[in-house]
């Protein structure tokens, strides 16, 4: 098996073939088209274009190479899609990529074990009995205990690890670093992090197990502290609360038919839910939603509904996440561009939680669910109601607190309508929220790569050659590079180098507007950093998988002219060059489909068909002229700013 990276997969596996796998292609000119997986169409407007290694459906929108095929077909990141396909083109990406493969699955064979031990003990054993009443008396048919795999801890200090490691062999170890058990304060063995609780297996988009979570029951008369009274497993190689969500293996098929995700608290919560057919709903394993668990959700559909509960503890800043709601904007739109309006609150009668709604009044949650409140709609009326406005700082304060979220409404007849909204629950003139709008506050940067004197993380000297060597990354730095575009390598070269540019890129350019998966990771992690108002390398880098990074990290160490030591003038020359480079490459993209179109309307001969793809062309043929107009004048502009330096 060959030993290499992104680039050697594309070289050894061929675009149409790959996805001539799903879809049934014809060629189409220089180009195969066929009818899109992704959306529902008639006449097909998928076009695979194998000189470009590339695919794009003009129907929908979605395009890109192989990779971002196979993450959308299989809906999997890109580590798991570069797998996939590495698998299939027989190249081994990287001895320790592979150890740490069979290292998690070791650890989900632990888990599983401990998975199916819970569960036989809630249905077959004796001290599982109160648990299965429990779960009974709360409406939970046996067939949902059973598909589910809900378990039972029962008492004891050890009495699962005990039997896993007498009947299977566990490793303790394997236990510990599985969050299964934890050391005593003694330092002398381990107890059961799981004692008197109904377990809920939780397991990733895949269906692998990955943590569990545990409700404890007491029993009648017992006064003991039994801790908090929903415990999740700890961080551990499978488990990261903030990228997770109960059930999203068994929601992520409805979620994309429906279009719509709907998140809830607690695991009874999404239970109820699937076990009465309404299988779009996953739980947040708590209060705090993550822009992580948005973004998981954002692989299935655009539009998100928050159904949590709407007791007073739930309406409470802490618990619902009202923090959390101001900052969802900036971070969904990093995956797949969900817009402001496509997260919603549902509305649920007072003092009622989505469990009670559903058993209920079914009806109720159905409606509810179609028309959640916009999500700025909610802010406005959440924050109105908490601050006295008839004071001028309590204005300030409601102002203050919702304009950062109304600033990233992109569609400016929704923002008007919500300007208006915010006048009439604030008292301020709107021409005042208007010129507040447009008054962008300036974050400082300090994560500036600049040149010349000693760095650390934050002033960021270039990484050199000797650095990423030092660093023995596995997968070659000089040859993941080969796996994006010359404009993609010039452009992320200088958003990493020069961090204060990044602004007026984000502003213009979305991940998907990248041809190469590879390069789309990479910049969708830079935005992410951005967004955090100081762009820090190392906490970018640590985040990325191990592909990405070592795209990364070649990017920094790339032999060329430093751009942190250019002019002005000549950074703004050489990113909108990068960026009217890539504008012009999805014209022609749109012109060679536009082509083939033609052709195969005349070839049936469709003169109403014809005629709409003429009048696509001129438009086509007009934006390239306006295209070569900016280019030159981007020339122009630059050119005293050249001929100025030495």
């Amino acid at each position: 098996m060959a030993v290499g990276s992104a680039a050697e997969v594309k070289n050894r596996l061929s675009v149409v073939d790959v996805i001539g796998e799903t879809v049934a292609l014809k060629k189409s000119g220089a180009s195969f088209k066929g009818l899109c997986p992704f959306h529902g169409e008639k006449t097909a407007s998928f076009y695979v274009t194998p000189n470009r290694e590339s695919w794009k459906c003009f129907g929908c929108g979605l395009g890109g190479d192989v990779f971002s095929f196979v993450m959308q077909r299989d809906s999997v990141t890109f580590p798991e899609a570069l797998k996939t396909l590495a698998a299939k083109a027989g190249v081994e990406l990287d001895e320790r990529s592979s150890r740490e493969d069979a290292r998690k699955a070791r650890l989900r064979e632990v888990l599983d074990s401990a998975i199916a031990w819970y569960h036989s003990v809630l249905t077959a054993h004796v001290s599982g009995a109160p648990a299965l009443d429990y779960l009974h008396g709360r409406g939970f048919t046996h067939e949902t205990i059973v598909t589910f795999q809900l378990g039972w801890a029962p008492a004891g200090w050890d009495a699962m690890s005990r039997q896993l490691i007498a009947k299977r062999g566990v490793d303790p170890n394997a236990m510990a670093e599985v969050g299964l058990t934890q050391a005593r304060t003694s330092g002398r063995g381990a107890y059961d992090r799981f004692r008197e609780r109904i377990i809920f297996p939780i397991r990733d988009a895949n269906g692998h197990a990955v943590g569990l979570g545990g409700r404890y029951l007491i029993a009648e008369g017992d006064t003991r502290d039994h801790g908090p009274k929903y415990l999740n497993s700890p961080a551990t190689p499978l488990f990261d609360k903030s990228r997770t969500l109960y059930l999203v293996d068994r929601a992520k098929s409805a979620i994309r038919k429906s279009g719509q995700a709907v998140i809830v608290e607690g695991y009874t919560d999404a239970l109820t839910a699937h076990q009465a057919g309404f299988t779009n709903v996953v739980a947040s394993l708590g209060t705090a939603l993550t822009p992580g668990q948005v973004a998981v959700l954002t692989r299935y559909a655009r539009k998100v509904a928050l159904a949590y509960d709407v007791d007073p503890a739930g309406q409470s800043a802490g618990s619902f996440g009202v923090t959390e709601l101001n900052n969802l904007i900036s971070e969904v739109q990093q995956d797949g561009g969900v817009g402001l309006t496509d997260v919603g609150v549902v509305r649920l009668p007072d003092g009622k939680d989505p469990d009670e709604v559903i058993r209920e009044s079914p009806d109720l949650w159905r409606e509810a669910v179609r028309t959640p409140d916009p999500i700025l709609a909610y802010l406005i009326d959440y924050h109105a109601g908490r601050i006295d406005t008839r004071l001028a700082d309590g204005r300030k304060r409601l102002v203050d607190a919702v304009m950062p979220t109304l600033r990233k409404v992109s569609d400016p007849v929704v923002r008007d309508a919500y300007l208006q909204l915010l006048a009439r629950r604030s008292g301020v003139e709107e021409r005042i929220l208007l010129e507040s709008l447009h008054r962008r506050p300036q974050p400082s940067r300090p994560g500036a790569l600049g040149g010349g004197g000693a760095s650390d993380d934050h002033s960021g000297a270039r990484i050199t050659l000797d650095a990423v060597r030092a660093a023995a990354e596995s997968i070659s730095p000089e040859e993941v590079v080969k796996s994006i575009t010359p404009v993609e390598v010039e452009l992320l070269r200088l958003l990493l180098l020069v961090p204060e540019q990044q602004a007026r890129v984000v502003e213009v350019l979305k991940p998907v507007d990248l041809p190469s998966t590879v390069a789309r990771e990479l910049y969708s992690a830079i935005v992410v950093e951005f967004e955090t108002g100081q762009f820090e390398r190392s906490r970018m880098l640590d985040a990325l998988d191990p592909e990405t990074r070592a795209l990364a990290i070649a990017l920094y160490a790339h032999h060329g002219p430093d751009p942190s030591r250019l002019s002005e003038a000549r950074l703004t020359y050489a990113i909108d060059k990068c960026l009217l480079t890539l504008e012009a490459d999805r014209l022609e993209e749109r012109g060679t489909w536009n082509q083939a179109e033609q052709a195969d309307a005349e070839r049936r001969g469709d003169a109403e068909a014809i005629r709409r793809l003429l009048d696509e062309e001129r438009q086509i043929n007009e934006a390239r002229r306006s295209l070569d107009r900016r280019i030159e004048q981007t020339h122009l502009l630059t050119r005293p700013a050249v001929a100025g330096r030495a």
